[in-house]
């Protein structure tokens, strides 16, 4: 069984990448007005935004989950690619604010214009950025889309970021200039974070890290009728997304037919349990018998018990 939930995050990509042009041209004019680093920063924040709804389009038209006959276990890791991307703009927007911030440090520069109009637009911006946010991220975790929850993620520091810089520029307004200049970087350490969370969020799916402990697979078939063990159990993929099992075991029966039958059983609680999920069963003769329920484990047996 496969869910193909492509369709939803496209119309949420398209919705979201309207919103993200908009205060980006908003944060981008405002800095332009006032001469705020902080604001540039945040404008430049709002770029990669815009460019990860357009890496999140493409990706999402290659993240099939369908199997073919180059890629017999779907292509949804394209999604995880995609969601990379995002870590990576967010480093590259990392470093450009850096680097203005050290630069405004050693290089005399006009001071920064503030007038109550741009608080009032930059909160406009951080009601969009709110809506974004919540919005990516309720219909990301309704359909399993690594995508959307990595690009809400990267919303959310963005409303940390403009949040921030509104304070700098409450500083500002109030006749030190020198705020707007040392709240770069924490800017950059919030960005930074959010380009960490989306990496540690997606690594583990590409490199095919464990989706289900196998003592809980082991736990739900061992108790189907006509199974006497399972074992060697290993599990890849995304809960809730699409997770693939494989495991050996064993029944209580020499017919064939008998034995399809049970592992049809064990397939239907797998799936009931951990849906969707494509589940490999290798069947092994009723005399064979195994205490390692998953690999990298030593069988009581050779530990001496």
């Amino acid at each position: 069984m496969t869910l193909d939930n492509r369709q939803d995050v496209r119309n949420v990509l398209v919705t979201v990448l309207f919103l993200n042009v908009t205060v980006m041209l908003i944060k981008a004019g405002l800095g332009w007005w006032t001469g705020s680093l902080s604001l540039f920063a945040d404008a430049l924040h709002s770029i990669t935004d815009s460019a990860n709804n357009v890496l999140g389009l493409t990706m999402n038209r290659l993240a099939s989950p369908e199997p073919d006959r180059e890629h017999p276990y779907g292509h949804q890791k394209f999604d995880a690619i995609g969601a990379l991307g995002i870590a990576a703009f967010l480093g590259i927007a990392c470093f450009e604010i850096l680097e203005g911030a050290v630069g405004h440090l050693f290089n005399h520069e006009s001071p920064v214009e503030m007038s109550p109009q741009v608080l009032e637009l930059l909160l406009v911006v951080l009601g969009i950025n709110i809506v974004v946010a919540v919005y990516e991220r309720r219909v990301g975790e309704r359909v399993g889309s690594s995508i959307l929850l990595s690009d809400a993620q990267h919303t959310m520091s963005d409303i940390w970021v403009t949040a921030m810089v509104m304070l700098g520029l409450v500083g500002v307004g109030l006749g030190y200039q020198w705020v707007d200049v040392l709240l770069a970087f924490p800017v950059c350490i919030l960005v930074f974070a959010s380009g960490w969370s989306v990496l540690q969020r997606n690594l583990p799916w590409l490199v095919d890290e464990m989706a289900i402990a196998p003592e809980a697979i082991h736990d739900a078939v061992i108790n189907v009728p006509g199974v006497l063990n399972c074992h060697d159990i290993a599990s890849r993929g995304l809960l809730g997304r699409q997770a693939f099992i494989e495991m050996h075991l064993v029944v209580d029966s020499d017919s064939v037919e008998v034995a399809h039958n049970i592992t049809e059983e064990v397939e239907s609680i797998l799936d009931e349990k951990y849906a969707p999920v494509r589940a490999t069963i290798h069947i092994e003769p009723r005399s064979y018998s195994s205490e390692q329920i998953s690999f990298g484990e030593v069988p009581a047996t050779e530990q001496g018990v």
